[in-house]
């Protein structure tokens, strides 16, 4: 069956990339022909569909800048850090941002902290949310560079409309009066809107201190802890399990 190519060139001339693909494969597969006319621009349809949503998810993940490439099916269960299997496995229903919830995983350093942030970000932005990753201590470093170029209000704007923001590192270093009032603005634009994502090596109780001002570490807090799913990790630093199965098996 010969092509036709006016009708291929059209195609992409209206980004239909999907259903060119589709219908150039078509004129390989032995009997396509007794396909009626329906089930063939249908299959191209699904494939056009197909393409469209891959192309959004690709777009979305590209936008989140998660820090690592982690997903909820590669989850590691077996290690000992106090991780709740069944918490994970309904946190990946994506409920939690379709009720914009908030979730803090706390724990020492290693534990993997970053990484379950980012296979649940991941996650959500397969169900079709967006998602950011920001280290706080970076954040708030650039926030005063931004009033000063004027891209302050802009900056703020885009963070406020992601759906899923992941707010890592939290309580590296004690904050500012500028730092309080930016994080504040941040949260205040988000409460009830969106959801949060925060990692810390900090237990929740010792937040407030690290804020600092009582003020407003209530206010900051108030936006964040109470309608928040609590994930707090223990154990041994993956990373130093990681080096020494390397050294082992290096040796063996």
């Amino acid at each position: 069956m010969m092509l036709n190519h006016p009708t291929l060139d059209k195609l992409e001339r209206l980004r239909f990339t999907g259903m060119v693909k589709a219908l150039v494969e078509q004129t390989s597969v032995p009997g396509i022909e007794e396909l009626s006319f329906e089930e063939r621009l249908g299959l191209l349809v699904d494939r056009e569909v197909t393409e469209r949503n891959n192309r959004r998810l690709e777009s979305r993940l590209r936008q989140a800048k998660l820090r690592q490439q982690a997903c909820i099916e590669d989850m590691d269960f077996k290690s000992s850090r106090d991780l709740d299997k069944s918490l994970i496995l309904d946190l990946a229903q994506c409920q939690w941002v379709k009720k914009q919830l908030n979730i803090l995983i706390t724990g020492p350093t290693g534990v993997g902290k970053s990484w379950i942030a980012c296979a649940l970000a991941q996650k959500s932005c397969r169900e079709g949310y967006t998602a950011l990753y920001l280290r706080l201590h970076r954040l708030l470093q650039e926030l005063p560079i931004a009033k000063g170029d004027g891209s302050y209000t802009k900056l703020l704007a885009r963070i406020a409309k992601v759906d899923v923001l992941i707010l890592d590192d939290w309580g590296l270093a004690k904050m500012s009066a500028e730092n309080r009032r930016d994080l504040l603005e941040i949260l205040e634009d988000r409460h009830g809107t969106r959801s949060t994502i925060i990692t810390s090596q900090l237990p929740i109780d010792k937040w407030h201190q690290i804020i600092g001002d009582p003020t407003l570490a209530d206010a900051i807090l108030d936006r964040i802890v109470h309608n928040a799913y609590k994930i707090n990790l223990n154990g041994e630093s993956m990373r130093k399990k990681k080096e020494n199965l390397t050294k082992t098996t290096h040796l063996e």
